[in-house]
């Protein structure tokens, strides 16, 4: 929907989590030298500033990523993620949050290409100040769900599609399964990262298992819930990730840093998580 913006949200214990895996899965998929082509279905805007008004208003960030930013000894799928972040505040101070499209820009090598696309006029055009002249990049102003079949396969046959929309249609659980599936069919080796939040009175079983059928040998689910689910019924309590195709080093990468998560970002304790994973 036109009216989410993610600004009130940027930085937040889910942007924690989906970040910290996009890049260990980046950085897997860069193992090889073949070009990896990545996909943003939802980009957002590019960057967001931690002291504008919209993140003061939530303080997700202070709660989320100002939690890690000085954190003693964070695990290693953490450290690179925090690593990322540096580049974008290179005082040390955190001021900024990256977009997941920044993020994947920032680790791209020369061969490396990326494609975003987002349907707010004001994101969008977020996203084209930013990356202007940056020839690796590509910027949609469309639909992502739409635009993704347009993309896959790439000639490299070596790719990673990141889809996260708002969920505030509630239409969004549906569209993300049917998406994956036509892409899938055309592009059954790519990666694909697709975030959900946890609702109380959302859930995104269906969707999970529709997501399931693709790919029932090869994919990895991990939660986050950082409290008690509300008792109002509204409100995010945690997030997940669903992942066809992943890394087979993920398991053990999330597996070692999701208990220090539960410590350094839980609010209550009803914080905990859930990975489980099937990889060939």
């Amino acid at each position: 929907m036109l009216s989410y913006r993610h600004g009130f949200h940027a930085g937040n214990h889910a942007d924690v989590l989906k970040h910290a895996v996009l890049t260990a899965i980046i950085e897997y998929l860069q193992r090889k030298p073949a070009p990896v082509y990545l996909i943003d279905t939802h980009a957002g805007a590019a960057q967001h500033r931690l002291d504008s008004e919209q993140a003061r208003k939530t303080g997700e960030a202070t709660r989320g990523i100002g939690r890690l930013w000085n954190a003693d000894s964070p695990p290693a799928l953490l450290q690179r993620y925090l690593g990322v972040l540096h580049h974008f505040n290179p005082s040390g101070e955190l001021q900024v949050y990256p977009g997941s499209s920044a993020i994947m820009q920032s680790l791209m090598r020369d061969v490396d290409r990326l494609r975003a696309f987002d349907l707010h006029p004001t994101e969008h055009q977020n996203l084209t100040t930013q990356f202007r002249g940056q020839r690796a990049v590509r910027i949609e102003h469309g639909d992502g769900f739409k635009g993704l079949l347009g993309q896959v396969p790439p000639a490299s046959r070596r790719g990673l599609v990141l889809m996260d929309p708002s969920y505030e249609n509630k239409q969004d659980f549906s569209a993300v399964a049917s998406s994956v599936e036509a892409a899938i069919r055309r592009f059954a080796t790519g990666t694909y990262v697709v975030w959900y939040p946890r609702l109380a009175r959302q859930s995104a079983d269906a969707m999970l298992r529709r997501l399931h059928r693709l790919a029932p040998d090869n994919w990895l689910q991990v939660e986050l819930n950082v409290k008690r689910q509300p008792s109002d019924g509204f409100g995010m309590f945690g997030s997940g990730l669903y992942v066809i195709n992943p890394p087979w080093t993920l398991p053990s990468q999330l597996a070692e840093a999701l208990p220090w998560l539960v410590k350094t970002l839980g609010e209550d304790d009803h914080a905990g998580y859930h990975l489980d994973h099937k990889i060939q």
